[in-house]
């Protein structure tokens, strides 16, 4: 992997398109991604070759990638919590003691989309 911008877009892509995969490019990919595996310790953990283990967590990545063009998902969501965010400020930003109530609410709606350390911020 080349960043961390890269393993987080990965991650993001796994998030979305992973039960779409094959279940070992899944496993290859879960090994790497989560649990920090190096390829040699997957083809252990797995029973396969250092280099399938490459090949594997590889076409995953395209794969995701290919269907990432197609239906755009992850820039989907990624833009929408960008929206949410700008409105979680903009809602902070016009809190009075009169609508603190209100914009409480709002904002504890905001949690499942945000999380409550984006909304809390």
């Amino acid at each position: 992997m080349v960043g961390v911008e890269q393993f987080l877009y990965l991650s993001d892509l796994f998030d979305f398109y992973g039960a779409l995969l094959t279940q070992k490019q899944q496993e290859c990919l879960h090994l790497h991604l989560y649990d920090d595996l190096s390829l040699s310790e997957i083809g252990e953990e797995l029973g396969i070759s250092r280099q399938a283990a490459y090949d594997n967590i590889h076409r995953a990545a395209r794969t995701m990638q290919s269907y990432e063009k197609r239906l755009r998902l992850v820039a989907r969501c990624q833009e929408e919590r960008k929206i949410l965010g700008r409105i979680c400020q903009e809602l902070k930003q016009i809190q009075t003691p009169e609508n603190s109530r209100q914009i409480a609410s709002m904002l504890t709606a905001l949690v499942p989309f945000l999380g409550r350390e984006e909304v809390q911020n």
